[in-house]
């Protein structure tokens, strides 16, 4: 895995009964392959990980792998409380086809340094999977530091981080420590263009749910070095973009996906679907970028 371009953290379709929606959520995977993502990430915060099932997770990673085939990698995350499940996790994932893993800290307990690393290491050290840690201090409150990072490049399989502190020096900082050693991708929907313009290999994305044809061409066109393009698109973007950094970014994108006809917006309680005047913002927003929908070139050609 190179861990080169757009990797969705797509979100996971239920039913108006709670029950998974595999035809909702294979209408999106297809729509995303077809916009040339380079990988799917499944269970992720906005797959609503946390109120899913093992069975459930299984079930979504088998859905992929089939409707995907040899056209992109599939990703799944892994946020457990404790290291015995998830290096348990880890082993079954490698077992049932999984092309690799995206690795948060530890869940519900907040964990220090010393703690963090080893949870990390002993995962690293269950599977021949490559993996990305998810560095995310805003929401999860453990940041990976450089000191950490040291640690964890002298395990092979750690070979990437999905940097989410909103801190573009700090995506600096790592690519001047590590050069080509770790794999960098934006975590930040609203701050994509700025990570890739300095640098970063790829873009763990968000709205890409709603607008997979749009995130594409912004990370193809400033691979080609195609600035003022991408930059076009990524303007037109942004008002949609600001709706990932927030508390209910799982809402919202689900929302947004209903509006483009990629998806419903039915989450699991305790979520509950927006209304009144936030549902009427949200909806506000993402119909304005329907209307204004930009016309791309042919970005799948770059």
């Amino acid at each position: 895995m190179d861990w080169n371009g757009v990797y969705p953290a797509v979100t996971t379709k239920f039913t108006a009964d709670d029950q998974l929606d595999i035809p909702a959520f294979r209408k999106n995977i297809a729509a995303q392959v077809e916009a040339g993502v380079d990988g799917i990430i499944l269970g992720g915060t906005l797959g609503e990980a946390s109120s899913l099932s093992s069975k459930e997770k299984f079930i979504l990673l088998a859905e992929t792998l089939d409707e995907v085939g040899d056209r992109a990698k599939v990703i799944v995350n892994i946020a457990e409380q404790t290291t015995a499940s998830a290096v348990e996790l880890v082993k079954n994932l490698e077992a049932n086809g999984a092309h690799g893993i995206m690795l948060l800290p530890p869940m519900r307990y907040a964990a220090d340094s010393h703690e963090t690393l080893e949870y990390f290491k002993q995962v690293a050290l269950a599977t021949s999977l490559p993996i990305m840690i998810y560095n995310n201090p805003v929401d999860y409150k453990i940041p990976i530091t450089l000191e950490m990072f040291r640690e964890l490049v002298k395990l092979p399989n750690i070979t990437a981080v999905k940097e989410s502190s909103r801190d573009i020096t700090y995506m600096t900082r790592l690519r001047i420590a590590f050069d080509d050693r770790l794999k960098i991708l934006s975590g930040v929907d609203n701050l994509a263009l700025e990570s890739l313009m300095m640098g970063a290999d790829g873009w763990v994305a968000g709205l890409v749910c709603a607008f997979p044809r749009e995130t594409v061409a912004i990370y193809r066109l400033v691979k080609a070095k195609r600035y003022a393009e991408a930059l076009a698109i990524y303007h037109w973007f942004i008002p949609v973009l600001e709706l990932d950094v927030h508390p209910k970014l799982v809402q919202y994108i689900k929302f947004a996906e209903s509006l483009t006809g990629l998806g419903t917006e039915y989450v699991r309680a305790p979520r509950l679907t927006l209304v009144g005047e936030e549902r009427d913002r949200v909806k506000k927003i993402v119909q304005e970028a329907i209307k204004t929908r930009p016309t791309l070139p042919d970005y799948l050609s770059l």
